[in-house]
């Protein structure tokens, strides 16, 4: 077989994998390439390697010394090539005796970290090994630092987890393992919200028809509470595979007596400083669920499509400040509004202008009917609208619009609207105008900045009961509230004959067909808009006027606004998104008509209405609640419930039936979990949810902590987006596109398209986004995370396994004493780690992703593992080269095993296990797991170098890779094989450079040839000398700042060196080891391990 296929082959970080503490591996070609999916890439004189006449030939490729397995980066090794400790088996016995009488000098890597992580199996046993072991309460309680609280909010108990809750969790979990090794005492509650309708309509839709009719209020309770405690147990389960650590033993659960005991303080609270309060008021109802909603409650798909109308009301009475010269119009006079809720016109009480517009009397000239159809509807585009009778309509020959949108509704109208005469907002108040439907009069009103001329007519139809705005402006006109509206979302016998016909179809129909009917509608068109649906049921909420209690947001809103300004927001914009909604908020509506959640303890007196609340009924409530649960309202009665000083009045009063608000549970979590858990406190130094809470949790947690103890309950706020596809699409049952965490843990049915990547490979493509944004993940990703987790991995496998020998106490060797390159490589750890150390404080995880992909790829595997194998293997098993280099692995292994262990854990903790040494703690004691040894500390020294060392140094590795070049051109024209074969010759017009470099040809390991791979490297005094040689492979570059570089490859000097397979005239100089260069003759001579034995170990991958 072609010895460069092997090599190339047999390159790749996943090539092999052994549990063997020594590493000879046999490999089948077949499952070779089967794991590396190459197909028919490599050939071999021009056949594939899969041909029948090849695949013999891999069947005894032995993989040794140097086997790429060890190489953590496939492109480093290709300058080397097969090395030394490499031999392919040929089928002829005597040629490897031949050339392999010195392989049991070499020191081979040897460990039992295996580069497959086999992370399905793998991660639960270290989870187990964690908690039999108390890790995470033991490593807190020894840290003396202050404690660390990041407050869970509380994800929903009733369903399986998404990649979202994943993302979640594992965020947090990054941030409080950084904590924990920064010596911070770290307590980290996980919670659960538990009541609502979500879960409400899960008991139910489990149970039969007839089941559902024997359903009693404390039985659905009980079954709600059965289905919370399950899902709670099923999602704890998979938040601790993720590998999140927390205090799963003793969660915090919204059900739970004593939280809700201290939900109803907060409530109290609340109610003591006059911010709860009663009132009839239009919120968002949900008629498929028969409940107020909150704002946090909604969500505004796209596509809804609405029936708009423009319809016109007759005026029948005119203001004292309505123009004179437009007076004689009134006989046939009308205004003309615009809605998007035709259902709403019934409970129409005004019209509302905006005083600072300019309006029109406008004459309605007939359409030509010649861009009609017989029923006056016409296309515009691809949407159909309707011409009214209205415009048909004598009695309404004359209409009030906006000046500013008369050519707008001539268009729309297909009509010419003659201009009559100009008047200001203000004229038209108290002028008086006949409902089109219900023949009762109502006036004009000024309404607010919301009367604009976007859209619309430039006058606002205003029903008080159905909107806010509209409730704002009838408060300040007393004008009546209608509302004929029921709890289904069907009109009431007060909206007449259109009782029993839902608002949101039929209902909505029925009004606009009466409008035409009595020509009072204009045009109705469909119009495209965002409208409020139902998060839970996903159908449309109407606005309705209720009964209701509310949160008065008013009475500490400046509070609130002070609170959000003194808490630190990441990114910033989110300080701008929670500022607005909490300056545009009024109140806060808490109540809801469900049966599972908290209630609202309030008695209402069975005569007039009146409620009971103070803060003794609320305080004997909060008292039996914490001791039997909220269930306790339920079946206790009046008498039970009430204090002693009105157990008399009982028979008087009822209890209330409405509960509270889920956001309003979640929301004082602050007070029931940080205001009573040992070692927890308010504020919390972060709270760290979606970018949805800035109207849902993180803004409930505000207002009551405001409310109640007048600041915020939250130091610093982080936000993550969601998580779509890998074509950046929303994640949906109907797009078929949903990514299963448990399935990238564990895999699939089919292991084949759905492999099994273990959490790490989920917790590190966590770190890899930027997660302040929408962030993508999918198949294509996940492989990539796979990909760079393994070359991770096989980073920490090369360390391990080059320290099997290496006695840290004994074997180390003092700073000074080191290499330049061993001190340079020292330099440029310890600076990965400050920014490493720096992108955790600053919650950029990305960044650290991107450092130690770098580091481990770039800095380490292609540069200084790739110059250390040399020393390493054949440089001798205790000379000073080898066990300084050891020294500076260990501490690349000891830092980047915990600078990594807050985003990968499982394998920092496996390769904690498999420490060829053990690590001692400042206080003498061993450090048995990776989370007990802390955040790295440098040495001091290791940034010592000055910056003209690094300077010198970074141009260094520019020439390396210049030089690489041109040895890569002297390969492929066959002039050398292995960058062994080669001799580099280098000159520059820089002196002070030059000087520099020809320090390097002297010493052992600084020598050029050793940082280039090359067997000779030569500097010359000139670039003219250097031009003048006959080398064939040269080339120029320019060094920024530093001259012309030149650069020449020529075949190595001498003779190949069996052992080391470096050149050397000074091979067959040795008459006992003719074969051996002076530097193995010497290794050879002082008892290198000749004669050890050297084992192999059979692994199929």
């Amino acid at each position: 077989m072609d010895a460069r296929v092997a090599s190339i082959c047999c390159r790749s970080l996943s090539c092999c994998a052994s549990h063997q503490p020594v590493q000879l591996l046999w490999l089948s070609s077949e499952e070779h390439f089967r794991s590396r999916n190459l197909n028919s890439l490599l050939v071999c004189k021009g056949r594939s390697i899969h041909s029948p006449l090849y695949r013999k030939s891999f069947q005894h490729l032995l993989f040794a010394r140097y086997s790429s397995e060890f190489q953590p980066n496939a492109a480093s090794s290709k300058r080397r090539g097969r090395g030394p400790a490499m031999l392919a088996m040929k089928g002829d016995r005597e040629k490897e005796k031949e050339g392999g009488q010195y392989k049991a000098t070499v020191d081979l890597p040897q460990t039992s970290f295996s580069l497959r992580a086999n992370s399905v199996v793998r991660e639960p046993e270290i989870q187990s090994l964690w908690e039999a072991n108390k890790v995470l309460e033991r490593v807190s309680e020894k840290n003396d630092g202050s404690t660390f609280i990041l407050h869970d909010g509380p994800p929903y108990a009733n369903g399986d987890l998404h990649i979202g809750h994943a993302l979640n969790k594992i965020l947090k979990d990054f941030i409080n393992r950084f904590q924990l090794l920064q010596g911070r005492k770290v307590v980290f509650v996980p919670g659960w919200d538990c009541h609502g309708l979500p879960i409400e309509l899960k008991v139910l839709q489990s149970m039969e028809p007839e089941a559902r009719k024997e359903l009693t209020p404390i039985k659905l309770r009980k079954k709600a509470a059965q289905f919370a405690l399950k899902t709670v147990e099923q999602q704890c389960r998979s938040f601790k595979r993720y590998g999140v650590w927390a205090d799963w033993s003793k969660p915090y659960l919204t059900l739970n007596p004593e939280y809700e005991a201290a939900q109803i303080g907060v409530f109290g609270q609340m109610v003591l400083k006059g911010h709860i309060y009663r009132g009839k008021k239009p919120v968002h109802w949900s008629p498929s669920s028969r409940t107020a909603l909150a704002e946090a409650e909604l969500e505004y798909p796209d596509g809804h499509t609405s029936r708009s109308i423009y319809s016109a009301f007759k005026i029948v009475h005119v203001g004292d400040n309505f123009p004179e010269s437009l007076k004689n119009f009134v006989p046939a006079l009308g205004v003309a509004i615009w809605t998007t809720t035709p259902w709403t016109i019934p409970a129409n009480t005004a019209v509302s202008v905006n005083d600072n517009l300019q309006y029109a009397v406008v004459q309605v000239h007939h359409p030509s009917q010649t861009s009609l159809a017989e029923d006056g509807s016409s296309k515009v585009g691809t949407r159909t609208k309707k011409i009214g009778n209205g415009l048909h309509n004598p009695d309404l020959q004359y209409l009030v619009v906006a000046l500013d949108l008369v050519e707008v509704l001539e268009s729309k109208w297909n009509v010419k609207l003659e201009i009559k005469g100009t008047l200001p907002g203000s004229a038209l108040e108290h002028c008086r105008y006949v409902h089109p439907l219900f023949q009762r009069e109502s006036p004009i009103v000024i309404g607010g900045k919301y009367i604009t001329t976007e859209s619309g007519t430039g006058l606002v139809h205003t029903a008080p009961g159905h909107g806010q705005e509209d409730f704002v402006t009838g408060q300040k006109y007393d004008l009546p509230m209608l509302s004929p509206v029921d709890d289904e979302g069907n009109f009431t016998e007060d909206a007449g004959d259109f009782k029993g016909l839902s608002v949101l179809s039929e209902g909505n129909v029925a009004v606009v067909e009466a409008l035409d009917k009595a020509s009072h509608l204009l045009m109705e068109e469909p119009y495209a808009h965002k409208y409020p649906y139902d998060w839970r049921t996903k159908k449309p909420t109407i606005f309705r006027a209720t009964e209701q209690w509310f949160a008065s947001v008013e009475g500490f809103k400046e509070a609130a606004l002070s609170a959000i300004a003194n808490v630190e927001w990441f990114p910033p914009q989110g300080e701008n998104r929670i500022t607005a909604m909490v300056s545009g908020r009024s109140d806060w509506c808490i109540s809801r008509q469900r049966t599972w959640g908290v209630p609202i303890p309030v008695f209402y007196n069975i005569k007039n209405g009146e409620p009971l609340m103070n803060p003794k009924t609320i305080s004997h409530v909060q008292e039996i609640i914490r001791q039997k649960g909220s269930d306790a309202w339920w079946y206790m009665g009046v008498e039970d419930l009430l204090p002693e000083d009105y157990k008399q009045e009982a028979e008087h009063y009822v209890k209330g039936s409405d509960t509270m608000d889920v956001w309003f549970d979640s929301g004082s979590s602050w007070a029931a979990v940080l205001g009573t858990r040992k070692h927890l406190k308010s504020p919390a130094d972060v709270y760290l949810e979606g970018s949805d809470q800035h109207r849902g949790w993180f803004q409930s947690s505000l207002l009551t902590s405001v409310a109640v103890q007048g600041s915020a309950p939250y130091k610093k706020v982080l936000t993550h987006g969601f998580v779509l596809d890998e074509k950046g699409l929303k994640m949906s049952k109907s797009n078929n596109n949903g990514i299963d965490p448990k399935v990238v843990i564990e895999g699939g049915k089919n292991q084949k398209e759905a492999p099994g990547y273990g959490a790490d490979v989920l917790r590190l493509w966590v770190a890899s986004v930027d997660y302040t944004g929408d962030v993508l993940i999918g198949e294509h990703i996940l492989r990539q995370m796979s990909d760079i987790y393994r070359k991770l991995r096989g980073t920490l496998r090369f360390l391990l396994s080059n320290l099997h020998d290496f006695k840290p106490e004994s074997d180390t060797v003092n700073y000074e004493r080191l290499p330049m390159i061993d001190k340079y490589a020292l330099f440029q750890l310890a600076n990965v780690l400050d920014d490493i150390r720096e992108s955790y404080e600053c919650y950029h995880f990305y960044k650290f992703y991107q450092l130690i992909q770098r580091f481990a790829v770039v800095d380490l595997s292609n540069f200084y593992f790739d110059t250390a194998k040399d020393r390493l293997y054949v440089g001798g098993t205790k000379s000073f080269t080898r066990r300084s280099c050891q020294t500076v692995l260990v501490a690349h292994l000891l830092c980047v095993v915990r600078a990594i262990a807050p985003v990968l854990p499982h394998m920092a903790e496996d390769v904690w296990q498999h420490l060829p040494f053990t690590h001692f703690l400042k206080d003498g004691s061993r450090c048995h797991h990776v989370f007990e040894a802390g955040w790295p500390q440098t040495d001091a020294h290791w940034k010592s170098l000055s910056k003209d060392d690094v300077e010198y140094w970074r141009t260094l590795l520019q020439i390396r890779t210049e030089a690489n070049k041109i040895l890569e051109a002297a390969r492929g024209g066959k002039l050398i094989g292995a960058s062994l074969d080669a001799k580099v010759f280098l000159s520059t017009t820089n002196e002070a450079l030059l000087a520099r470099l020809a320090q390097h040809t002297t010493e052992d390991p600084d020598r050029l040839c050793r940082i280039f791979i090359t067997s000779q490297a030569e500097v010359l005094a000139s670039v003219n000398e250097a031009t003048s040689l006959d080398v064939k492979y040269t080339g120029t570059s320019t060094l920024e700042g530093l001259g012309d570089l030149w650069i020449g490859v020529s075949k190595a000097d001498g003779s190949k060196c069996e052992r080391c397979w470096n050149y050397s005239v000074k091979v067959g100089s040795f008459e006992n080891h003719p074969t051996l260069c002076e530097r193995c003759q010497g290794v050879i001579r002082h008892g290198a391990g000749l004669g050890a034995k050297c084992e192999t170990a059979v692994v199929a991958v």
